[in-house]
């Protein structure tokens, strides 16, 4: 799994060399910014399915004709399937903070979406409205602190930049 440390370290190894002063700041800094990810972490692992869940009325509602006889949202199944990849992507964006890189939502969340959603006929349209509200709906201090909210938003965008 890509973190900050494996990506630098392979790529120095690639480049053979030892890691640079730059690449030694770039750990630095996610090591510095652990604290605040963490934070995130937590926070989002003890409200995920509350988080989803919102995030999921959030883009029906915008996009109330999912629910009409054979769209993407028109049935019991189809509704479970949609709420479970919400928080298939809120469970991937924990799994980074904890890591400290994008690794586990490029590997098993970014990877061949696009190929996916367009063989199935689903729209990415609603993923994004999902994650945009749940990255706006996001407030330091009520959630969590603002330095935390910055990591966890931060992969948010990263995500519906990828559906987008």
């Amino acid at each position: 799994m890509k973190s900050v440390v494996t990506t630098v370290v392979t790529a120095a190894d690639a480049a053979g060399r030892f890691p640079s002063t730059s690449d030694l700041e770039s750990v630095q800094g996610s090591l510095q910014r652990a604290n605040a990810r963490m934070e995130a972490a937590e926070k989002l692992a003890s409200n995920i399915d509350n988080v989803a869940q919102e995030a999921y009325d959030a883009c029906i509602k915008k996009y109330s004709y999912l629910n009409n006889d054979g769209e993407a949202n028109s049935t019991d199944t189809f509704k479970s399937k949609c709420l479970r990849d919400v928080k298939h992507y809120m469970r991937l964006i924990n799994y980074c903070l904890v890591v400290g890189g994008t690794g586990p939502l490029d590997e098993w969340g970014i990877a061949g979406q696009r190929e996916v959603y367009r063989a199935l006929n689903l729209p990415t349209a609603p993923y994004v409205e999902a994650l945009t509200f749940a990255r706006n709906r996001g407030c330091a201090p009520r959630d969590m602190s603002s330095q935390a909210l910055v990591e966890y938003n931060a992969l948010l965008d990263y995500v519906i930049n990828s559906l987008s």
